[in-house]
C-alpha cells in the first residue's frame, strides 16, 4: 500500500478542470507565439451593435475564427466585407468558455497595401535594431549654411515651391540640385547617386532629399534600404521632405531631421533675412557685452595684481614674519608653563597616593585590625561559652526530670525477672516465682507468695 500511495497522489495533482485546462492553454498561446502577420479571405463577417467584429480568415486548405474588438476597429480606413483579401496583425488565443482556437485581431489592411506596410515594418524594424535611427547620431543642422543641395526631381513641383522659398528667405544662398527620378523602379539607385555625388563634391553644407505627395506606391523609392543606408551614411546633414505630413518614410527616420513637406524642409535650412538681420544685431550688441566685460575683469586684474604686489613687499613680510616668530615664542613659554604645571600637579598627586600606601601606615592599620578581631573572637568565645552552661544546666535538669534513679529515689522499685523482663501487671508473675526488684540503693531477691489479679 505504501508503494501505490505516492503514485496516487501523484494523478490527484495532475487532475484539471475544464476552466483551468481551457485558461493555462490561452495562457501559452499568447505567451509563446505573441503577435503574428498573415493574410487570407474574410468570411462570415458579423458586426453586431456591440461595435466588435466577428469574422472567419480562410486559404484553400483551412480557417480559423477570428474577433477585432471595436477599440481595434475604429482604427480600419476601409469597409471590410465578404471575400476581400486582408492582412491582419493578430495575437493567437483560445475562447475559454467554448474551447474555440481564434485570433484577436490587432489590425487590418487590404492585402495589397498591406503587403508593402509589412515590408516598411520590417525593414524599420531591423534597421532600427542595428541603431541607424538612433537620435545620438543625428547632427544638428548648420545654422548659416554656405549652401543647400536638393535631391529632388527637376521636373517636380516640389523643386519649385523650394527655390520659392530658398529665394525669399535667403536671396543670396547658393543652390546646388542634384536632379534623379523620384518615382519607379529606377528611383531607388537614382537618389543613392545624387546623394553620393553631393558628399563627394562636399559643395553644400546640407542636403534636403524629398518630393511631393502621392500614393505609398509612388512614395517607395524613399522606403528602400539603400536609400535609407545612404542617408545615415552621409557626411552632409540630410532633410528629408517627402510627401504631405501624414506620409512616413524609412527616409525620415533614417534623416537627421524630417520636415512635413518640401516647402517646409527649405524654410528650416535657410534663414530668413530679417532674422539673419537681427541675429546680426544680436551678435554685435553680445560682442560689445562680451568687450565691456573683459575690459571690466582686466582692471579688476590689474587691481589684485597690484594688491598682490603690495602684499608680497619684502619689509612688509619680514614684518609680518616676526610677529609670527613672536606669537610662536609667546605660544611655546606657555604651552611649556602648562606643561611644567601638569607634571608638578601629577607628582603631587603620586606622592599622596604613595603616602596613603605606606608599609608603617599599612602595617600599622593591620594591628590594629588583628587587636580589634581578637577582642571580637574572646568575646564570642565567652559568649558562646556562656550559653553552653546555660543550655547544659536545662539539659541537666530535664535530665534529672526525666531519670529512673530520680524515682526510685522517691521510694519506687523496679521489679524484673531473672532474665530481665520488666514486670507491669500482676498476671505476668505465678506463685513462688523469684523476682528481682531493683531499688535506689542496691536490690532485693525475693519469692512470690501469691498473686493478686485485682
Amino acid at each position: 500500500m505504501n508503494h501505490l500511495e505516492p503514485a496516487s497522489q501523484s494523478r490527484q495533482q495532475q487532475i484539471f478542470t475544464v476552466t483551468r485546462l481551457n485558461s493555462a492553454v490561452r495562457m501559452i498561446l499568447e505567451q509563446d507565439l505573441g503577435l503574428v502577420w498573415l493574410t487570407g479571405e474574410l468570411s462570415n463577417l458579423a458586426m453586431p451593435s456591440s461595435g466588435h467584429w466577428y469574422f472567419s480568415l480562410k486559404d484553400m486548405s483551412a480557417q480559423v475564427r477570428c474577433a477585432m474588438f471595436k477599440g481595434n476597429n475604429r482604427r480600419v480606413s476601409f469597409r471590410p466585407q465578404d471575400g476581400m483579401q486582408v492582412l491582419v496583425q493578430a495575437r493567437v488565443s483560445l475562447y475559454e468558455p467554448r474551447g474555440d482556437y481564434q485570433l484577436i485581431i490587432e489590425s487590418m489592411q487590404p492585402a495589397g497595401d498591406g503587403m508593402l506596410a509589412l515590408r516598411f515594418e520590417e525593414l524599420k524594424r531591423r534597421l532600427g535594431a542595428e541603431g541607424l535611427f538612433d537620435e545620438g547620431r543625428k547632427r544638428p543642422l548648420p545654422r548659416e549654411p554656405r549652401a543647400v543641395g536638393l535631391v529632388t526631381s527637376a521636373t517636380g513641383a516640389a523643386l519649385h515651391d523650394m527655390l520659392t522659398v530658398l529665394g525669399r528667405r535667403a536671396p543670396d544662398l547658393p543652390v546646388f540640385i542634384y536632379p534623379t527620378q523620384v518615382q519607379g523602379s529606377a528611383a531607388t539607385a537614382q537618389i543613392v547617386s545624387a546623394i553620393m555625388l553631393a558628399n563627394r563634391r562636399a559643395e553644400v553644407d546640407v542636403l534636403i532629399v524629398g518630393r511631393g505627395g502621392g500614393s505609398l506606391e509612388d512614395l517607395w523609392c524613399f522606403n528602400e534600404e539603400a536609400v535609407a543606408r545612404a542617408i545615415a551614411g552621409s557626411a552632409i546633414p540630410v532633410v528629408s521632405a517627402v510627401g504631405h505630413e501624414v506620409d512616413v518614410t524609412i527616409s525620415d527616420f533614417a534623416a537627421d531631421l524630417r520636415a512635413p513637406t518640401p516647402s517646409a524642409a527649405a524654410e528650416l535650412v535657410a534663414p530668413d533675412r530679417s532674422t539673419r538681420a537681427q541675429r546680426l544685431v544680436h551678435l554685435r550688441q553680445r560682442l560689445t557685452q562680451a568687450m565691456s566685460r573683459h575690459q571690466v575683469a582686466a582692471r579688476h586684474g590689474f587691481v589684485l595684481l597690484q594688491k598682490r604686489l603690495d602684499h608680497q613687499d619684502p619689509k612688509r613680510r619680514l614684518e609680518q614674519q616676526s610677529q609670527r616668530l613672536d606669537e610662536l615664542d609667546r605660544r611655546l613659554q606657555q604651552h611649556l608653563r602648562d606643561r611644567l604645571h601638569q607634571g608638578e600637579r601629577r607628582l603631587a598627586g603620586l606622592a599622596m597616593r604613595l603616602q596613603a600606601r605606606s608599609p608603617e601606615k599599612l602595617l600599622a592599620i593591620g594591628k590594629r585590625r588583628h587587636q580589634l578581631a581578637e577582642e571580637r573572637l574572646h568575646a564570642l568565645i565567652a559568649k558562646r561559652q556562656d550559653l553552653a552552661r546555660h543550655r547544659l544546666a536545662m539539659l541537666g535538669a530535664r535530665l534529672d526530670g526525666i531519670s529512673p534513679l530520680a524515682t526510685l529515689g522517691r521510694g519506687y522499685a523496679i521489679v524484673r525477672t531473672p532474665s530481665g523482663e520488666v514486670i507491669r501487671r500482676a498476671s505476668q508473675v505465678n506463685a513462688g516465682q523469684t523476682l528481682i526488684t531493683t531499688l535506689a540503693e542496691g536490690a532485693l531477691r525475693v519469692r512470690v507468695d501469691e498473686v493478686d489479679n485485682r
